[in-house]
């Protein structure tokens, strides 16, 4: 199986400013630059914001024993370390033990309240 095969690139349109193509960095950057420049003094209707319509707030369900389990039962073993040196299989010895796991989800939950 040939792995490095020529792909069809995805099509794209290439920025254009006062009629030129920007191409280079410093095109794209007197491009942004004097955009920027040319509407930041101009007045703002907020109002197009009211077209929006609002949704209601979707809140975040606890984590359930059971979940937590299914999640991390699914994780490979072998995965690479981390920067805290934890394997999935370290934490899924640690949630073999009843008080670990309650703590876990206790800082998860705790997490959702906080909205962090």
């Amino acid at each position: 199986m040939n792995w490095v095969k020529k792909r069809k690139l995805p099509a794209i349109k290439a920025i254009h400013y006062k009629g030129h193509l920007c191409i280079e960095l410093e095109d794209l950057w007197i491009a942004l630059h004097n955009s920027f420049n040319s509407a930041w003094t101009k007045e703002i209707d907020i109002h197009v914001l009211d077209k929006i319509p609002n949704k209601p707030i979707k809140s975040w369900n606890y984590f359930s024993k059971q979940e937590l389990i299914n999640a991390i039962e699914k994780c490979n073993n072998l995965s690479a370390l981390g920067l805290d040196k934890l394997t999935w299989n370290h934490i899924k010895s640690i949630i073999r033990n009843k008080d670990c796991i309650f703590k876990l989800i206790d800082i998860a939950n705790v997490c959702i309240d906080l909205e962090h």
